[in-house]
């Protein structure tokens, strides 16, 4: 499966609630959802009954689509999660979350986890002092995501570095908004993943 590359404020109405794929837009009064919370499509406004199947990949999408996880990509990280001690559910998230992508989304020098990804990707950022392209590295304990020298004086580093100082970062991890860098200090926790996901949903889905 390739990656979606059409209008992102579609997969919201799609899932009926703001996966925040842009940025701030989708604060503001301009989010699609806001003005047209239908699903997309000529029967998007239709009162269709969800059976449980439905549900379960509803959230299963809606979960997928909001940290911008392949489907491939997606279902190794539940089998890996699946793997490990306790409840598979919260595994999911709590790996998910660990990705280098969303470590960049939440310490806020990102917009939007797809703009993290970008920057990821143009080696804009170093983990443990080594340069770094691969947004689905897992962190670790006690690692340090810092925003790379040559990209500090940049235009758009410096717009990133001047909103970094209104953003709070999750308690896992410890933001130094002068160096830009931010350190792993706990692994996170099912109660730091802040947006309403109901993982059981999930693991049903793929038990079937």
């Amino acid at each position: 499966m390739a990656r979606y590359t059409g209008p992102v404020c579609k997969l919201c109405r799609r899932e009926g609630t703001k996966l925040f794929l842009k940025g701030d837009r989708c604060t503001s009064g301009k989010c699609a959802l806001d003005r047209r919370s239908t699903a997309p499509g000529q029967h998007g406004a239709a009162n269709k009954k969800q059976r449980e199947y439905g549900m379960q990949l509803r959230e299963k999408q809606k979960t997928k689509r909001y940290y911008g996880i392949l489907e491939k990509q997606f279902k190794n990280y539940f089998v890996e999660a699946d793997r490990r001690e306790g409840m598979t559910g919260e595994n999911l998230l709590k790996l998910i979350e660990r990705r280098l992508d969303n470590v960049v989304y939440r310490m806020g020098m990102a917009e939007s986890r797809t703009e993290a990804r970008q920057l990821v990707l143009h080696e804009h950022f170093t983990l443990n002092g080594k340069k770094v392209n691969i947004p689905s590295i897992i962190v670790g304990l006690g690692d340090v995501v810092a925003v790379k020298e040559n990209f500090r004086d940049s235009v758009k580093c410096k717009e990133l570095a001047e909103g970094l100082q209104s953003k709070n970062a999750p308690k896992w991890l410890d933001v130094d908004k002068t160096a830009l860098s931010a350190k792993v200090v706990a692994l996170p926790a099912r109660d730091d993943i802040d947006f309403e996901i109901n993982e059981q949903l999930i693991v049903e889905f793929y038990s079937k």
